[in-house]
């Protein structure tokens, strides 16, 4: 028996994200969606995306996210595991963070 997996895509601080679960249910807080087991792209090729890895860092020490609901876009079961991103609200575009000079003060 396959394992279910489902791809979370909620809106948050006007961004996008798009995350891979093992596991979605109604949280123990009222009005929010829990979203557990995480599921990020292994780490054994030679090629890292930087998005993914800025999510698998973000998230490497969360045992579940409570979502509220009104921040849900959408929640599908898939067959296989695509790539994790965090999009612009807006214009729907990837987003790359890149790191910027740090200024004295």
């Amino acid at each position: 028996m396959s394992r279910k997996l489902y791809k979370v895509v909620f809106l948050n601080h006007g961004k996008i994200y798009e995350l891979y679960a093992k596991r979605v249910s109604s949280s123990d807080l009222w009005g929010f969606t829990c979203v557990s087991e995480l599921e990020f792209a292994p780490r054994d090729g030679m090629l890292v995306d930087p998005t993914e890895e800025k999510l698998r860092d973000e998230f490497s020490r969360t045992r579940s996210l409570h979502l509220p609901m009104q921040s849900i876009m959408r929640i599908e079961e898939v067959d296989e595991r695509g790539t994790a991103a965090i999009r612009d609200g807006i214009s729907g575009d990837k987003i790359i963070p890149m790191p910027l000079p740090h200024r004295s003060p």
